[in-house]
């Protein structure tokens, strides 16, 4: 199989159009379905459902949907890190996600800092979940990434820290009295949804709670009493005035790991990995 033809399929994968495929690829229908034809019949498998309708995956098409979409992860990040090494670029690029594990990775970054041979760190903030996908298409070289919100399939890692969750609300609100919550308190609170994060593709799920972008947003949200959020203990540090941080009994512990390609031969990353799991 030809990239090419990997990215005519997700495409259409993703869209579950032929016509808004074509369009998100620049190229006519006609021979966009005479691709997806001959890729079907080379691997003797039916990969989508057509009918004048619809548009649909079949079981075969699946898998063929999260394989493709790794392979062009990897032809992707081969390109990036290529070019970054035929630029010279000495340094490592640190994948987090904005407003998390502030202490952590103080501590990483001047651990690191000390060690002889260090290099630069350039550092990507970014939003829910982009962490893992900055991993996979190298535009970053390590990340840390959150378990069990984030996959760590195909990657190395080394866990860093374990923590409880906390629910944060509006200060005066009755259960903020409390010592402790359930989750099914959280999720049901009149008035206080939880929030709503966008996909990897941008979108919003559906549901009551309001979308957010970010931290600081959130918590403007949270102190207007339009909402409450379950969170990670050490958000703590990050809580404005008129917000309380209550634990949540039964909610599951994140982990914070640092990530990084198995194949990676980099001493840069090596060393930042040395100093995340040495302090």
């Amino acid at each position: 199989m030809e990239t090419r033809e990997l990215r005519y399929f997700v495409a259409v994968a993703e869209e579950l159009h032929f016509g808004r495929a074509a369009e998100r690829l620049g190229m006519a229908q006609p021979p966009l379905s005479r691709a997806i034809s001959r890729l079907e019949r080379r691997l003797g498998a039916t990969l989508l459902e057509r009918t004048s309708r619809a548009v649909a995956l079949t079981g075969a098409g699946s898998v063929l949907l999260r394989e493709a979409r790794a392979a062009l992860d990897a032809v992707e990040a081969a390109e990036r890190r290529t070019r970054r090494a035929a630029a010279g670029h000495p340094g490592v690029v640190l994948a987090t996600k904005a407003g998390a594990s502030g202490e952590l990775l103080a501590k990483l970054l001047d651990a690191y800092a000390a060690e002889p041979d260090a290099v630069t760190v350039d550092l990507l903030l970014c939003g829910i979940g982009e962490q893992e996908r900055m991993l996979r298409d190298g535009r970053a070289d390590v990340a840390l990434l959150h378990l069990p919100f984030d996959s760590t399939a195909g990657f190395d890692t080394e866990e860093l820290r374990t923590e409880r969750q906390v629910v944060i609300l509006p200060g005066g609100h009755p259960l903020t009295a409390r010592p402790h919550v359930r989750t099914a308190e959280v999720t049901g609170l009149p008035g206080l949804p939880l929030p709503r994060w966008p996909g990897p593709d941008g979108t919003y799920p559906d549901g009551p709670g309001p979308q957010a972008r970010d931290h600081a947003q959130l918590f403007q949200l949270i102190a207007l009493g339009r909402a409450c959020w379950i969170a990670p203990e050490s958000c703590r540090s990050q809580l404005r005035d008129g917000l309380v941080a209550v634990p949540v009994s039964d909610a599951p512990p994140v982990t914070t790991v640092i990530a990084w390609p198995p194949h990676s031969r980099s001493r840069a990353v090596a060393g930042l990995v040395r100093a995340a799991t040495g302090f």
